[in-house]
């Protein structure tokens, strides 16, 4: 997507209202909810996060996984072969500042289901596409009312090792026989995705956030192999579909914590690129891994992939500066060697699961905006222009 300035996106997710999330939340639990009052929720979220990130500024939109319980998690609501409950553990944050997790308890008090979510007890399939193609028909009628407001549309997928990562398996032999089952079956949203007209964004968080979570009692060698094998499900599941519309996050976990335990990028970045996709989104404005575009620079980018650095921080409410934003996107095309290929971004998602949201949404616009302005600036420096 190489342009005259830079543009601006974000990774997907966005704070949805509170009753819509109290609606995804009963159903997910299996309570008894109003479907229409769930159906109008909907169509009004998606509707409002469209026309916000227009008046923000923000080119490549979504529709802000407004219809999802969660961004991975959504997936056994639409695969067949999930049941029971996963044994997911907790992040050492979680585990060695016991404080910390009991204030995140207690300030989300009521969330869908994160350490939880069903497990694979069959084989997974995808039967039906119906609740996808709903999504992507809400989806189109919401920018239909936005013409000519926005660049370009993109709509996330959860990647096949962040399905088997955290809907684990009490079915197949190994993580190895599991990750190419939704590998194959995710195959077909993916092609619905592109089919529609959008970029298809893949959230693989597993390709580094696993190191702390699922791997974290293994030798780093392992969670390394574990990571070839999960670029190797994605490349399987994307295969011959048009590499250029296709962009992949990778971070280290959407939660305002320490993150002591997070895998230095130099350990991922050569595994990662591996992935046969135009654009690599990556986190690098929380303070955890600023410093990480040296990485970047040393180790390089194919020369046919695009950057999507997360200049500005999903976790906390403080709005960075355009000029501090500004600063971030140069320094990445420092990095990449090449102002268009690079494209503005957010960390991660700002709504990565209902009831689940560190930033309230009436701060996310005002950070998107932000965003939109930081680009200004850098494209005034970068271009000569404004």
């Amino acid at each position: 997507m190489a342009a005259s300035r830079i543009l601006t996106t974000h990774v997907g997710s966005l704070p949805r209202p509170a009753a819509l999330s109290e609606l995804l939340i009963r159903e997910e639990a299996g309570e008894p909810i109003d479907k229409a009052a769930l159906d109008r929720e909907t169509v009004a979220a998606v509707q409002d996060v469209v026309r916000r990130q227009v008046e923000a500024g923000i080119d490549v939109i979504s529709d802000g996984e407004q219809p999802r319980v969660g961004f991975q998690t959504y997936v056994p609501q639409r695969l067949e072969g999930f049941g029971g409950e996963s044994k997911r553990k907790s992040p050492p944050d979680y585990v060695r500042f016991p404080a910390f997790a009991a204030a995140v308890a207690a300030r989300f008090p009521r969330r869908s289901k994160v350490r939880n979510a069903p497990q694979a007890v069959a084989d997974v399939a995808y039967k039906d596409l119906a609740p996808a193609v709903r999504e992507c028909d809400l989806f189109d009628r919401a920018t239909a009312q936005q013409p000519g407001k926005f660049v370009d549309r993109f709509m996330t997928a959860a990647s096949p090792g962040i399905i088997a990562t955290t809907m684990l398996t009490a079915h197949y032999d190994s993580h190895e026989a599991y990750v190419f089952a939704p590998a194959r079956e995710m195959r077909k949203e993916y092609a619905l995705i592109l089919e529609r007209g959008y970029v298809l964004q893949l959230d693989a968080p597993d390709l580094a956030m696993e190191r702390c979570v699922m791997c974290q009692d293994e030798p780093l060698s392992a969670f390394q192999k574990m990571v070839e094998t999960n670029v190797a499900a994605i490349n399987r599941a994307i295969e011959d579909l048009p590499r250029e519309r296709i962009r992949l996050h990778c971070c280290w976990g959407n939660w305002e914590g320490p993150h002591l335990d997070d895998v230095p990028l130099a350990d991922v970045l050569p595994l990662i690129v591996q992935a046969k996709v135009g654009t690599l989104s990556m986190e690098f404005a929380n303070p955890r891994h600023q410093h990480e575009y040296a990485e970047l620079k040393r180790h390089g980018l194919p020369k046919d992939m695009m950057l999507m650095p997360g200049v500005i921080d999903s976790t906390v409410s403080y709005v960075e500066h355009p000029q501090v934003i500004a600063n971030r996107i140069c320094e990445a095309v420092d990095a990449v060697g090449d102002k268009e290929r690079v494209i503005a971004g957010v960390d991660c998602g700002f709504g990565t699961f209902a009831g689940y949201e560190w930033v309230p949404g009436e701060i996310v616009w005002a950070k998107l905006a932000a965003l939109a302005e930081g680009a200004r600036i850098a494209t005034k420096k970068l271009w000569g222009r404004t």
